[in-house]
């Protein structure tokens, strides 16, 4: 499993994931409120927000929530104010780990994410110490059992992307973090089935994990997220999928 894709972690942590609902709301909503705060209060306009409505409507999010979220963004009703701040560190391994946080206190956040790196072996960093290792690039993923490889590619190509390749049963697409909304919206129109799509940020290489520094370097990943001001956590690690198997974090 490669560090910057989300999509076998999606599945092995569904049941969790169901069970903090109130906590994968409380992220989701944060993310539109910020979002709508930058960019406008128009998803049509604002790729941003577009994608944060959109991991709304896949967490069953009611649409009222998704309405004051926005207005609390533009505005229009009383809201908390969100700091943007990205955190970087290493897992064990040696492994490069990049947090993107939203938060009213940094006070707070900063803490509690540096005790969180040195609870699962892991040390934070100066800002700049991993940042250099990761691109940010649109990331779209197609069911594989769905559509041919060579058809893919080809309709994928003629959208604008820039790369394709195959992890488990899923398709992922790269492109350009400013094309992947007409790139997705291209394919969408010509009937690929999109199991999901967001801007992200990509490893320009990888660390190979295996022994002891495997379950080690998931168990902080994991820890780091389910922190209540961290929106996202990004790692170049490489776990071979017979080692994942075997781990029960």
């Amino acid at each position: 499993m490669s560090g910057h894709s989300r999509w076998s972690q999606i599945k092995r942590k569904k049941g969790k994931a169901d069970v903090q609902r109130g906590k994968l709301f409380s992220k989701i909503l944060r993310e539109i409120t910020v979002a709508a705060r930058n960019g406008g209060g128009d998803p049509k306009a604002n790729m941003r927000l577009k994608a944060a409505i959109e991991s709304a409507k896949e967490a069953n999010m009611p649409q009222d929530n998704i309405k004051r979220a926005i207005q609390k963004g533009t505005g229009e009703l009383p809201g908390e104010s969100y700091e943007e701040i990205t955190y970087e560190g290493y897992a064990p391994g040696g492994v490069a780990v990049l947090i993107r946080v939203l938060t009213d206190n940094r006070n707070r956040t900063a803490p509690e994410v540096r005790h969180t790196f040195e609870r699962f072996g892991g040390n934070m960093g100066a800002s700049g110490a991993v940042a250099w290792m990761f691109e940010r690039k649109g990331v779209i993923r197609v069911d594989a059992t769905k559509i041919a490889e060579d058809d893919l590619l080809a309709k994928a190509l003629d959208a604008g992307a820039t790369d394709m390749t195959r992890e488990e049963k899923v398709f992922e697409i790269t492109t350009g973090p400013g094309e992947m909304d007409a790139v997705r919206g291209a394919l969408e129109a010509a009937r690929v089935p999109v199991v999901e799509a967001e801007v992200t940020f990509v490893p320009q290489s990888t660390v190979r994990v295996e022994g002891k520094d495997a379950p080690q370097v998931l168990r902080l990943i994991e820890a780091l997220e389910e922190l209540d001001d961290v929106q996202a956590v990004y790692g170049n690690y490489d776990i071979p999928d017979e080692v994942m198997e075997a781990i029960t974090v």
